[in-house]
């Protein structure tokens, strides 16, 4: 039973669609907030409220890099999420046009 209820969170992490363009958008490489508020036309602390959620679900990690924190997906370990990930359409472009401001 604690497998399906942690399959049942994760799966809650995916049913809002700021979450799950995130999602999309780490499978395509590591981002900090400053390019995902970009992407997301949000607000910065909008964006981060998110990226805490899915860092408390385990689906994101977070590496600092000097003054920034870059996001990274986290699914390796988790095959139904990452054959539902499959299915999400692609981000690459988007992601290639973000500026790298930070």
């Amino acid at each position: 039973m604690e497998q399906l209820e942690v399959m049942a969170e994760h799966y809650k992490m995916l049913s809002d669609k700021s979450r799950l363009t995130i999602l999309a958008c780490l499978k395509e490489r590591e981002m900090c907030v400053c390019d995902l508020v970009e992407i997301l036309q949000s607000t910065q602390p909008n964006v981060s409220q998110h990226l805490r959620k899915l860092k408390a679900a385990g689906l994101v990690t977070e590496t600092r890099k000097g003054q920034w924190v870059y996001y990274a997906l986290n699914v390796s370990d988790k095959p139904y999420l990452e054959e539902t990930l499959n299915y999400l359409p692609s981000f690459k472009e988007k992601v290639l046009q973000v500026k790298g401001i930070c």
